[in-house]
């Protein structure tokens, strides 16, 4: 290697293209957007993949059935009871030790264990959901079962309803007898 081909291929400098500046800037006299027409203008944008002319596109003429779980549906790691036998004994079992042990890859949101396979070890699992079999399976091994807690739900109207507080404020000024 020497210096003359040290930066061979490398553009250490290119100009900015000044557009808008005459016909003597190498744009032409229209900035390269053509004569005439909508997409001359500034702002004007070229129509996407989906424009069909003005007529009403595919996608709106299509009929809509149904709807989608998919905004709220859950995604487990499925994992089976002979997979847990890869683990040392007396260890504890939970998402990040299976992440650890390359058995779930990717991000889920959480754990089921099923009865598929044999287990000999005495582990403590910790999942979200166990079939009837898997849970069985690690208790009869001597191992325990423990299910993850479930995320409280929200608390909708800390405050109560507003038929509440005017029912309220109206035996706090009634007199008592």
């Amino acid at each position: 290697m020497d210096l003359t081909s040290v930066s061979s291929g490398v553009a250490k400098r290119k100009l900015k293209r000044r557009v808008g500046r005459g016909i003597g800037s190498g744009q032409g006299k229209t900035s390269g957007l053509g004569m005439k027409g909508q997409y001359q203008s500034a702002g004007a944008r070229l129509p996407s993949g989906l424009f069909e002319g003005g007529q009403m596109p595919l996608y709106r003429r299509w009929p809509k059935r149904g709807f989608s779980h998919a905004t709220w549906d859950k995604h487990y790691a499925v994992v089976n009871v002979g997979d847990l036998e890869q683990f040392d004994a007396n260890s504890t079992v939970d998402m990040a030790a299976l992440k650890a042990k390359r058995l779930v890859v990717g991000t889920f949101d959480g754990v089921r264990i099923l009865g598929d396979g044999e287990l000999k070890k005495k582990l403590v699992v910790k999942a979200d959901h166990f079939s009837k079999s898997a849970e069985e399976k690690i208790k009869k091994a001597g191992g325990a079962a423990e299910l993850l807690p479930k995320p409280k739900k929200p608390v909708r109207n800390k405050m109560g309803s507003r038929k509440k507080a005017i029912e309220a404020a109206k035996a706090a000024k009634a007199p008592k007898s």
